[in-house]
């Protein structure tokens, strides 16, 4: 049984890294993907742009303006002076956010009154307007502490130690300075994960298929769970060996901090591909041609990225959604990555998630050996 397993592991290593096209696509794509998702992946807005329109014209109004222009989110590309201007601009695209100051700003501030600032956003991305907003509501809060302030430090400077004051002091744990890239680039290397072990799985048992070489392999002395065990594990290895490269670029490129142990991440890694293989596997038996499985693995990995958590909070979907989440590998290949590069948690946090992927992992493995012992009978 080992001599014959032996040969099918050369075979298939050979058949692999014969092709330059293939060793291609097992080592450059993956890197360029992590690079590109790296940094499109992020929720994060800078240079979000800008018009005012200023119809005060006053020292307020101008100071208020500079606070906007010297912010590193908006990019204040003009000033306008007619308000039709700034709904034409927003309709044609042409700015996102649309900034007016009406006539009276400063008289209402130096009399101690409420000054309204209207703001126009474009909401059709609604997480970019949502995000713009709440950067236009910290800055115009903070003109207006400082507007503030210094209106007392002028007319009753003895009240300014006086007056109370409630001051916020954040402290973010795991992730300091609240990038996003930190979250984001776990969850691509778990999504690439699932994307290389799916194709590469499904299409090299169906291009065996499709060739012809399928019943001549099975005219041989080799068994089924021989040939089973054959076309997985180089596989496997092979996705244990994209797994690493993908996390040591993504690591040291973005520079995410890897505060767990090396011990957990693998476990957590192997007990993943174990998933997708099945996973693969079971698309290889459903499927006749290289189209059909390239439409089915498609038909798969979409779904498992949007109910994963990888990009939309699993909490925000409806409930039966949430429900279809318990059976998707990625979800809890997800909690593992991040809880080991950002929390440096171990096996007694991630135990339910390793134990969910075993599950699954078993369960999928199981039901694709036996459709696949069932297609070659």
């Amino acid at each position: 049984m080992l001599g014959r397993l032996k040969q099918m592991l050369i075979k298939e290593f050979i058949q692999v890294f014969r092709d330059k096209r293939t060793r291609f696509i097992l080592i450059i794509p993956p890197i360029i993907q992590m690079l590109v998702f790296g940094y499109a992946a992020t929720y994060e807005i800078r240079h979000v742009p800008a018009v005012v329109l200023d119809l005060d014209h006053s020292q307020e109004s101008r100071e208020l303006i500079s606070l906007f222009s010297s912010s590193p989110y908006f990019d204040v590309q003009r000033q306008l002076t007619d308000s039709r201007q700034l709904g034409d601009l927003i309709e044609q695209g042409k700015t996102t956010v649309g900034i007016e100051i009406d006539a009276g700003f400063a008289r209402n501030l130096r009399k101690g009154q409420t000054a309204p600032l209207q703001v126009i956003v474009d909401a059709t991305n609604s997480n970019t307007a949502l995000i713009a907003s709440g950067y236009i509501t910290q800055i115009a809060l903070g003109f207006a502490r400082n507007y503030q302030q210094d209106r007392i430090n002028r007319i009753a400077p003895q009240l300014v130690e006086a007056i109370p004051s409630v001051e916020l002091e954040p402290r973010p744990w795991y992730n300091p300075g609240l990038s996003s890239r930190w979250f984001f680039v776990p969850g691509v290397i778990g999504s690439l994960t699932l994307v290389l072990v799916v194709t590469l799985t499904a299409f090299a048992v169906v291009r065996e298929r499709e060739i012809g070489t399928l019943e001549q392999i099975m005219v041989t002395p080799i068994r089924p769970a021989e040939f089973i065990l054959g076309k997985t594990l180089p596989f496997f290895l092979i996705g244990l060996f994209d797994v690493s490269l993908i996390a040591v670029v993504g690591t040291l490129w973005f520079q995410v901090p890897f505060r767990g142990h090396i011990s957990v991440l693998l476990t957590g890694s192997i007990l993943f591909i174990l998933c997708m293989l099945g996973v693969g596997l079971l698309i290889s038996t459903v499927s006749s041609t290289q189209q059909q499985a390239m439409v089915t693995a498609f038909f798969f990995i979409m779904p498992a990225i949007a109910f994963s958590g990888f990009g939309f909070p699993i909490s925000t979907m409806p409930q039966w959604m949430q429900y279809l989440t318990w059976l998707v590998p990625l979800r809890y290949f997800l909690v593992v990555l991040r809880g080991t590069y950002l929390k440096g948690v171990g096996f007694e946090i991630l135990w339910p998630q390793m134990a969910a992927m075993a599950g699954l992992g078993f369960s999928l493995l199981t039901i694709a050996i036996l459709r696949f012992h069932k297609a070659l009978d």
